[in-house]
């Protein structure tokens, strides 16, 4: 679902999709896969478990691994909504306060 929701954002025309897309899915996907890996979409999945606590190191480290690369949107694909405005306070805050703009969540 959630990454059916990405993939319909993806598909809006006000999407760039030349200057390059990574998005950060948290777990496997549901069933076969909506979304590969291409040149212009840099897809990393990182183990399930909540981002902003126990999971906080991995995603730190495939986030910046991510916008070292510039890519000109990012999205963050969570497998809950627990700690969502965590999440979203920790982007907010530095560094990454300077490196992102947060825009609403996708619903699936």
């Amino acid at each position: 679902m959630r990454e059916a929701a990405i993939a319909r954002a993806l598909d809006d025309p006000a999407t760039p999709r030349s200057d390059g897309i990574a998005i950060i899915l948290e777990g496997l996907p549901d069933g076969s896969p909506v979304l590969e890996n291409s040149d212009k979409l840099l897809i990393s999945r990182i183990a399930p478990g909540c981002l902003c606590c126990a999971g906080n190191l991995v995603m730190r480290v495939t986030l910046n691994r991510l916008l070292r690369q510039q890519p000109a949107r990012l999205f963050i694909g969570v497998s809950g909504t627990a700690h969502l405005d965590q999440l979203r306070s920790w982007l907010s805050g530095a560094p990454y306060d300077q490196l992102l703009a947060l825009t609403p969540d996708l619903h699936s």
